[in-house]
Parts: structure tokens; C-alpha cells; sequence
């Protein structure tokens, strides 16, 4: 028994010495955790009929709805704000979490940050929010990368400053492998900086750009999720592996992607988008869901 006591006082000081007294606690991450599914804004059946959307995707068992609420190249902060509530609503009431997701230029910073805030703070009718929040990190509207990439990082932060400290925030970014294939998309890209800000990292990994087979699948997924941890600075940083796209993938690549997702430790996957993955493909995410 004394030994035993002993061992419970040493456990307990080293979690005293692992959390310092007064350190933040960790921001939830929850929203990312399992299957996902992507709507954009231009999959007009599912706006069209949100409800039916999201029943379908709890019984193929997603966890989370991906849902863009505008870009830049729209007239409008939020685009079919009555659709918006409604998907919101369906999501929480089917066992859902829902992320708002918009396109920025970085040609218009003030623009860009306007419409994050108004996702992050709309509200459906019956007083229901998104979940999180997930900056869609690619557009070249801005020619040079290195002015890209100030922006980038100074609407990152006031993102924060905006949403406050315990906000959750998710950086959907270009796939870190995909960029050293083309290394001229964005020279310099930012990994380091977009830590400070972001909790959950999702490369859009399109295997279906550069593979053909489940073996090649699975490396260049394993590849993307290492290199950015790396190039990240955190070996322990949360990732969803986004994949696809689903319209071109085949079964045995969605099944390596699966397994690539399991193998790196990822919080979570998904393939782009909803409207094009098929009934096979869902059967081999849900089953290794």
C-alpha cells in the first residue's frame, strides 16, 4: 500500500509538472473528430432540401458537415442565410456538428474578415451556431506569395483577436506534398505562423491530382500529414485529411486514403464533396469510421 501511495504522488507531480499551474486549457477540437462531408455552395439539390441532406448523412454515419456559407467572388457576407439556419438546425437535431467554412482573396482583407465573423457569429432561427469555424487557404488572387502569405497571417490573427481565445479554428489549407510538386503555387507558404492561430489543420489532399493506385494513395496521404506536422513545428498537431476528389477516386483508393487517415493519427477525414461521393465510397468510410 505505501508503495502504492507513493506511485499515485509521483503520477500526480508529473501531471502537475505537464499542465503548468495557469496554462490555457486546450481548445475544444471536437467538430473535426470523424467522418465528414463537404457542401459548397453550389450543390443546389442539398440547399435545396437540407433536412433530407443531413438525415441521409447521420445514416451514413458522418460526424460532422462541412458547410460554405460564401467566397469572395460572392456579392454577399452570408449567401441563402433561411438555408444556412436550417442546415444549422438539422445538423444539431440529427446528432451533427457543423463547421462554416469561406474563401478568402486576400486581395480585400477587411472583406475576407468581415465574412468570417458573420459565419462565425450567425445564428439559425432557433438560436443554433456553427460549431467551428475553417478558413479556406488557396485562392491566388494576390500574384505574390510572400505579400499572400503577410495577409494570410495578419487576418489570422485578427480572426482571433475576433473570435476570442476558446474559439475553435480550423486552417484548410493546400496539401503539403502537393506544394512541393509545385513548388511555384506558394513558395514560402506560412505553416509555422498559421500554428499560432489555428487548432485543426485539413490539407486538401486530392490524391486524385497525383495517384492512380491504393499504394500511391496512401503514401501521398501518409506524406501530407507528416510533412505538415513537420514543417508545423508539432509533431502532435491536430489534423483532418481531406481527400478526393470523390467524383474521381476509385474504391481502393478511398480504402487506402481510410487507412492513411488511421495510420498518421488524424482527428478525423473526409472526401470532397458530399454530392459526388458514391454509395460504395460511403460504405468503405463508414466502415472505417
Amino acid at each position: 500500500m505505501a508503495g502504492l501511495a507513493r506511485a499515485l504522488l509521483v503520477a500526480v507531480a508529473g501531471l502537475c509538472l505537464a499542465v503548468p499551474a495557469g496554462a490555457a486549457e486546450p481548445r475544444d477540437t471536437s467538430a473535426y473528430q470523424g467522418l465528414g462531408t463537404w457542401v459548397d455552395i453550389w450543390d443546389g439539390a442539398q440547399w435545396a432540401k437540407p433536412e433530407a441532406a443531413v438525415a441521409r448523412m447521420r445514416d451514413l454515419g458522418v460526424t460532422t458537415l462541412y458547410l460554405e456559407t460564401s467566397n469572395y467572388s460572392q456579392a454577399v457576407d452570408l449567401l441563402r442565410p433561411p438555408a444556412l439556419g436550417r442546415f444549422v438546425d438539422a445538423a444539431h437535431a440529427n446528432g451533427l456538428r457543423v463547421v462554416a467554412w469561406y474563401l478568402p482573396s486576400f486581395a480585400n482583407v477587411a472583406r475576407d474578415l468581415r465574412r468570417s465573423l458573420a459565419a462565425v457569429r450567425f445564428r439559425s432561427p432557433k438560436g443554433e451556431a456553427f460549431d467551428s469555424f475553417a478558413l479556406d487557404i488557396e485562392a491566388k488572387v494576390v500574384p505574390s506569395a510572400a505579400k499572400r502569405s503577410m495577409r494570410l497571417l495578419g487576418l489570422s490573427r485578427a480572426l482571433r483577436k475576433a473570435v476570442g481565445p476558446d474559439y475553435p479554428l480550423g486552417a484548410i489549407i493546400p496539401a503539403p506534398r502537393g506544394m512541393d510538386l509545385n513548388p511555384k503555387y506558394w513558395p514560402g507558404f506560412p505553416y509555422e505562423g498559421l500554428a499560432k492561430t489555428y487548432d485543426v489543420f485539413m490539407p486538401m489532399g486530392y490524391f486524385t491530382y497525383r495517384t492512380k493506385t491504393g499504394a500511391a494513395t496512401r503514401a501521398y496521404t501518409e506524406a501530407n500529414a507528416e510533412l505538415l506536422r513537420a514543417r508545423a513545428g508539432d509533431e502532435g498537431l491536430a489534423v483532418h485529411l481531406v481527400g478526393g476528389l470523390a467524383g474521381s477516386a476509385t474504391v481502393a483508393q478511398v480504402r487506402a486514403f481510410a487507412a492513411a487517415a488511421a495510420n498518421e493519427g488524424a482527428l478525423g477525414a473526409s472526401l470532397y464533396d458530399y454530392a459526388t461521393t458514391s454509395a460504395a465510397q460511403w460504405r468503405v468510410l463508414s466502415a472505417a469510421a
